[in-house]
């Protein structure tokens, strides 16, 4: 089972190794596996929340999602993204970015350092609407009920996770200008490129969301029409087309994977650029760790973790809440990707541990309960 759902990262990773060797050495062989850890650390709680929309779809898509899906996230986000940001913070076309860093490789890091708080402000206020939405809701299962509790009878009301996070998104951006006018930096002028990053963000979350939230609703419908189409074919004979039996919600569930992943991919590709520059290394650093990422999704589907550890999802949003915060802080502050990475693995290993510990107690209170019945059995029975 662990081979067959890791086999293509076991190969990538073995490629991918051997190819910094031939390109830089043994140095290169090092920033790639740094950089692979990296990846995954920062992005374990992206596979726990990807695990839990995928269980929905079928094995086709959860294909689709390992095949298609990581050349989007390998090719989209790990390689093409940092050149796309670069050529559109110095005003520059996409092929003079890609020449500026593969021969400038300062001035490359710099455009992109420059573009940070753009990118920030994006990226920290579509992972915070995931994370507000989620402890807004009131759950049957709750982690930590002390603060779940109170926050679902709060999210009764309307619209609060979009007021707290335009909220957030203005303390931000005053913060920001405000601190660079005093230390008279260059970035005071951003403040509005802040607002309208985060802006982009916050409306890209709600058109994405409010699609995979129609579709998922449709889903269950969708689901039982594709099983009848299914024994309907089996009768007559005729192989059922898996592209159909897919359906046109797991497509946009798909789409919605696809835009989550971007999302958590912003603090691995800017954490990459704290330790290289080379926009060749960190394809192959960051393609890596996104293939496990992917792996680790399809592992925890299949094995059904999510439904064995409840509070793993918890422990993912939770996560998801500290990284957009990191985020929206590493605007204006740097912060460490180690620090980023430790409190996610954190978060998820509390959570997983908790969940542990509710098996356990179930466990024993149900052979309790069974050896109850048998001595009150024992005991009708003489």
């Amino acid at each position: 089972m662990v081979l067959k759902t890791f086999g293509w990262s076991f190969a990538v990773t073995a490629l991918g190794l051997v190819a910094a060797v031939f390109y830089g050495g043994w140095t290169a062989f090092g920033v790639v596996a740094i950089l692979s850890v990296l990846e995954i650390s920062l992005s374990f709680d992206n596979a726990v929340v990807n695990a839990g929309i995928l269980k929905k779809m079928s094995a086709f898509w959860q294909k689709i999602f390992l095949t298609i899906g990581i050349l989007i996230a390998v090719f989209g986000m790990r390689l093409v993204f940092p050149v796309v940001i670069v050529a559109v913070s110095a005003s520059m076309g996409p092929i003079e970015a890609v020449d500026l860093a593969l021969t400038d490789k300062d001035r490359y890091q710099q455009l992109v350092t420059d573009a940070h708080p753009s990118i920030a402000a994006f990226g920290g206020m579509f992972l915070l609407m995931i994370f507000l939405d989620f402890i807004f809701e009131d759950r049957d299962i709750k982690w930590l009920g002390w603060l779940e509790r109170p926050l679902a009878k709060l999210g009764k009301i309307d619209m609060l996770s979009v007021c707290i996070a335009l909220i957030v998104l203005l303390i931000s951006a005053v913060t920001f200008a405000t601190h660079a006018h005093q230390h008279g930096g260059t970035h005071a002028d951003k403040a509005e490129t802040v607002l309208i990053s985060g802006v982009a963000g916050l409306i890209t979350y709600m058109i994405v969301g409010g699609l995979s939230g129609f579709f998922e609703d449709k889903l269950e419908e969708e689901e039982e029409r594709e099983h009848e189409a299914e024994e309907k074919a089996e009768r007559e004979g005729k192989p059922k087309s898996a592209v159909v039996l897919a359906g046109k919600a797991a497509f946009f569930m798909f789409l919605y994977l696809e835009v989550l992943d971007a999302s958590f991919s912003f603090d691995g590709v800017i954490g990459a650029f704290a330790i290289t520059n080379d926009i060749v290394l960190m394809a192959l650093g960051l393609g890596i760790g996104a293939m496990y990422v992917r792996s680790l999704t399809v592992y925890l589907v299949r094995q059904g973790t999510l439904d064995d550890y409840v509070y793993l999802e918890h422990g993912a949003h939770y996560a998801i809440g500290a990284l957009a915060m990191i985020l929206l802080v590493t605007i204006q502050y740097e912060i460490s990707e180690i620090i980023t990475g430790l409190i996610g693995v954190f978060l998820i290993g509390w959570s997983f541990w908790s969940s542990v510990r509710r098996n356990r107690a179930l466990a024993a209170a149900e052979g309790k309960a069974g050896s109850d019945d048998e001595k009150t059995e024992v005991s009708s029975g003489v």
